[in-house]
Formats: structure tokens, sequence, C-alpha cells
């Protein structure tokens, strides 16, 4: 017997009511973290970490959510990597590479030659040209050839200016003089030429007598065709020393002859303690430095000298001074971690 179409209307509607009244509620959409933010800009956005930060499952767990982007700290220098004279040791920059690769970010290798953190084989005695040119080589291509594919960019030669322009007396450079630079991003391009081979320093933030010097010579090297590819400004800035004029123009000069920019350890200090108007101003600070970023095309990335006050640096190097980054030290966010959102879209 044929059921009515009465019957099969009503019968349609109990079960759309019955599909409905079981259908769960829309769950509220995840807020996009800063990698993300930065991505839609095609940028990355990221922080450094350390290794004694490994034991804390709360630090890891926002470093690895939020951040699209991490780099070392302490442990690819080279008093870390080769604590005797062809001894090398990565265990502690693998363990950062691991939780990296388990959490989908980009690695910056960080550094490769710089005047601090030298072990005491390679400082404690004087070297001959010819000598030190070898061991500079080795230590360079060795630790390259461990990470090849591995690091997106090195930070080849950092520091190597004083702030008037002139070049730092290091150990390099009052042995092999100023073509220890070239030398080293050739060495580097030799073993990975993929990564792209940066110089770094800080206060190089505007246009001044530091930035000039880099400007002539990463000009000179791209004329000489030294692999030269990117600089990097650190962004190590303070309240009380005001905001640098012409972030974004200096930027963008760099950019213009032919390297990519990265802004590589950015952190804005204060005198302590904190008030909310110093917060404020530092949160202006954060987000005017990464809206400069976000103008050039070819700044390529923003990275934080870690994101928390609890494992910042400033404190023991700056007596009074820190709160210097966009988490407290309960890793609450602050107003710069918001204002960061802000210029990103969030």
């Amino acid at each position: 017997m044929p059921v009515s179409r009465h019957l099969i209307a009503l019968s349609a509607a109990v079960c759309l009511a019955a599909g409905l009244a079981a259908a769960p509620a829309t769950a509220e959409p995840r807020p996009r973290t800063l990698a993300e933010l930065a991505e839609k800009h095609h940028k990355y956005f990221g922080s450094a970490t350390d290794n004694p930060e490994f034991t804390d499952a709360a630090y890891l767990k926002l470093l690895g959510s939020e951040f699209g982007q991490t780099t070392p700290g302490n442990a690819m220098k080279w008093e870390t990597t080769e604590p005797r004279r062809g001894v090398f040791d990565f265990t502690a920059a693998e363990e950062v590479m691991a939780f990296a690769k388990d959490h989908h970010q980009k690695v910056r290798g960080h550094t490769l030659v710089w005047h601090n953190q030298l072990p005491a084989w390679l400082t404690g005695r004087s070297w001959s040209a010819d000598e030190l040119r070898a061991v500079l080589k080795n230590h360079i291509q060795t630790e390259v050839r461990h990470f090849k594919g591995r690091v997106i960019h090195w930070d080849v030669v950092n520091e190597a200016f004083n702030e008037d322009g002139t070049y730092r007396e290091t150990l390099f450079y009052k042995t092999l003089g100023p073509g220890y630079i070239a030398d080293a991003l050739r060495w580097a391009h030799e073993i990975d030429p993929h990564a792209k081979l940066y110089l770094n320093d800080y206060n190089v933030d505007g246009v001044n007598a530091k930035s000039d010097a880099y400007y002539k010579l990463i000009k000179q090297l791209k004329a000489d065709g030294v692999p030269v590819e990117g600089f990097g400004l650190q962004g190590h800035l303070a309240l009380q020393y005001g905001f640098p004029a012409g972030v974004q123009e200096n930027i963008q000069r760099f950019a213009d002859l032919g390297v990519d920019v990265a802004i590589t350890e950015l952190d804005i200090r204060m005198q302590l303690p904190a008030t909310p108007e110093k917060l404020a101003t530092q949160a202006t600070w954060y987000a005017d430095y990464v809206k400069a970023c976000l103008a050039v095309e070819k700044c390529v990335g923003v990275t934080i000298w870690d994101y928390t006050d609890k494992y910042s640096w400033i404190p023991g190097v700056f007596p009074e001074e820190g709160a210097a980054l966009p988490y407290d030290e309960n890793l609450r966010p602050k107003p710069a971690y918001h204002a960061i959102r802000k210029v990103l879209g969030g």
C-alpha cells in the first residue's frame, strides 16, 4: 500500500529536526598564530631559543605553536661546536634542530664567525695567517656541512664593525685582514650553495656610520662576486635611547643592493621597574619595527631574541634593565604581543 505524501513530508521533517538537534555547535575559530599571520605577508615570525629552556614544557608549547622559525641562541657558536681543535660536538644544536623539525619551523644558523664565545684553544695562543686561515675554513665548512639542507640562513660573520664604522679588531681581522669576511662567505657557499649567507650586527637599525660601513662592504662584495645574500639587523633596542630613525629607509637601501634583509634578534628593553607607560611605548616600538619589515618586500622575516622575559639575556648583561620581550616571565602576552598581532593583521 503506497505511503501518503503527508506521511513522507512529516517523516522528512522529523529527520531534519533530529539531525539539526544532533549537530554539534560550531566551535570558535582558533586565533591565528604570529607565524600564520606573518605567512600571509610571505614572511616568517620566529623566536630564538636556548637549550636550558628545553626542560620547560609550558615554554616549549608556546615556542612550537606560535612561531614559524627559530634560531639557536648559543648552540651553534664556536665554543660549543668545536670545544677542542678539530673535535666537533653538535649535540646541543641537534636538540634545537629536532624541535624545529617536529614543529615545522625554519632554522637560522647563528653564528659561524664571531669574536665572542670562542674556545680557549683558539684565543689562548698566537696564529700565523696561514694557520688561522686553515682553522677558520675547517670550522666553517665542517659546521655548514653538518647542517647542510636544514638551515635556511647562516649568520656567517657577526658584528664585524665598531660603532664608528671601522673594522672591529678581532682575532680574525688582526691576523687575516678584512678579507676574512669574503673568505668566510665563499667557504660557506662552497658547502651549501642553497643557504642564504648573512652579515649580522647590532645598532644598524637606521642610517648611521655603522650601517653605512655594511652598506659599502656589501656593495663591494656583490661587485666582486662574493656570495653575500643577506643583511641581519639584530634590533636590540632600549627605550631610554629613543627609537632609531629611518628603519624602513635603511632596510630598503640594503634590499636595493639585491640582498635579503632579516630582523634577527629583536628585543626592546627598559629601565626597571616596568610601568604601563613604558610597556605601551614598547608595544608601539615593536609595531613600528615590524611595520618597517612588512613595507619592504625583501625583508624576509622577524626573529625576537627569545619570546619571554623569563629567559631574556638582558638582565644578566644590563643591570636594572629588562622586560624586553612580548611575553612576561609567566608566559603571559604583554601589550607588545597584541601590537605585533595587530600589525600582522590579527
